[in-house]
């Protein structure tokens, strides 16, 4: 396959979109062709023969797993918890956050069996607690999980933290850190053999 064929790349909306348009730009793979506020998903570089697809976090295995795109950014906390059928080839060293379990204030520190823990993160959660001995419940959500524990819907979270301000003003506290994330750079594994050229010329300059 030739350079005049498109390269579909999934980013995720936000911050971890922004700062990978940012390094293919400073590496020159790209040119800065994505408008961030627009309403537009879909942006191409057609001097560098590029689509970028903006597409929710949790979305991007999807796309990248099943053909829609060629390679994919996506933090490895959702690596993990998904864990899709993809090639992972580099740490991008950007979108640092941590996978932390927390909970009210008051909590005394002490797990259980009879936890219900919310999180958007069900399979790592419950892999780190069967680790500790614990069998627990989780109840899935995917916003606002801080709200959780106060009102008496789980007794503890799950959850991204980054600086832990939102658990403060919240009334909660970290207990444990579950994993440490960053954003790594994922691949279709059937389509890694198709463009092998093009994708291996990405991901050379990337890590240069």
């Amino acid at each position: 396959m030739g350079f005049d064929e498109f390269i579909n790349i999934a980013l995720p909306k936000g911050r971890l979109a922004e700062d990978t348009i940012k390094l293919l730009v400073e590496k020159g793979i790209s040119t800065d062709c994505i408008d961030f506020s627009s309403r537009k998903l879909i942006f191409e570089d057609t001097e560098n023969r590029i689509r970028f697809m903006i597409v929710r976090n949790m979305d991007v295995p999807t796309y990248v797993e099943n053909g829609a795109c060629h390679l994919g950014v996506v933090g490895k906390d959702i690596l993990d918890e998904l864990e899709p059928d993809v090639y992972e080839f580099l740490d991008l060293r950007f979108g640092y956050c941590r996978l932390c379990v927390a909970g009210l204030k008051d909590w005394n520190g002490e797990y259980n069996h009879n936890l219900r823990i919310a999180t958007k993160y069900p399979n790592i959660t419950k892999q780190f607690f069967f680790r500790k001995g614990f069998f627990v419940e989780t109840i899935k959500l995917y916003g606002s999980i801080e709200l959780a524990p106060l009102v008496g819907l789980s007794d503890l979270i799950v959850d991204l933290v980054s600086t832990g301000e939102t658990l403060k003003r919240n009334g909660l506290k970290e207990i444990e850190t579950i994993m440490e994330s960053t954003a790594r750079l994922i691949a279709n594994k059937n389509l890694t053999k198709v463009y092998f050229n093009r994708i291996k010329d990405i991901v050379e300059v990337i890590d240069d």
